[in-house]
């Protein structure tokens, strides 16, 4: 199986003027195409500054970071923007929706920096996106419009609308209801059974056992990488 991403002695410290904190050490990991894998650990231990790393929202401090074919460490922003917009598709915790844009303007809007893309091959990458997510038939509605748990599909159809190679999940379901996070858990289980490559970051230890792997943090280390029992994937799904 292809890697996807490769992490090599990856840190990151943030300075101040009287303290330096080592959010990320020694972080080594590896992505497989189409792997499922879940980065959990206590509030505070690095998750959400890893995936910033991962979604090249952020730069590390020392390391290595192959995404793709493409080492992502020493290259100028320009070259960031476009190979973020190009293979990482992003679901964050409070959906992150333009609220004067429609919801087909909404999953549109990272395709709109695709200069490989005609407006018409646009189009049908949002149709598709968000038949995918069954919002189809509220492209011309606005996110003021909608419930939480469909907001959220539309940010998922964002996310997969340019087929990128990783899907970079926040918290996806920290702002929804137990039903609704259960409906956009069984979108990502879909997503990832047709082939998706997911990465989530969830504080819900039954989220991280929907994933195949679960890569525990703590204290800016990697402790644990794990694959998780069949038996507690098929409880969580059940």
């Amino acid at each position: 199986m292809k890697t996807l991403i490769k992490l090599t002695n990856l840190k990151k410290v943030f300075s101040t003027d009287e303290v330096e904190t080592h959010a990320l050490s020694d972080i080594n990991l590896e992505v497989k195409q189409g792997e499922y894998l879940s980065i959990a650990g206590p509030s505070g231990c690095g998750k959400s500054t890893l995936l910033s790393l991962l979604g090249l929202l952020d730069t590390s401090s020392s390391g290595s970071y192959n995404l793709n074919g493409h080492d992502v460490v020493d290259i100028n922003g320009k070259q960031r923007a476009a190979i973020r917009n190009k293979e990482i598709g992003f679901v964050f915790q409070s959906f992150n929706l333009i609220s004067e844009l429609t919801v087909a303007e909404n999953v549109a809007l990272p395709l709109t920096y695709r200069k490989d893309l005609s407006k018409s091959q646009r189009a049908e990458l949002v149709t598709t996106a968000l038949e995918k997510v069954d919002m189809n038939h509220r492209t011309k509605h606005y996110p003021s419009q909608l419930s939480g748990g469909q907001q959220q599909r539309v940010a998922v159809a964002r996310a997969i609308a340019g087929n990128p190679s990783i899907i970079l999940a926040d918290e996806p379901t920290g702002n929804l209801d137990s039903k609704n996070a259960e409906l956009v858990m069984a979108l990502l289980d879909k997503l990832h059974a047709e082939g998706a490559t997911i990465c989530m970051v969830t504080h819900d230890p039954r989220g991280a056992k929907r994933a195949e792997r679960v890569i525990e943090i703590f204290d800016g280390r990697i402790v644990s990488d794990s694959p998780t029992m069949p038996s507690r994937i098929e409880e969580a799904v059940a």
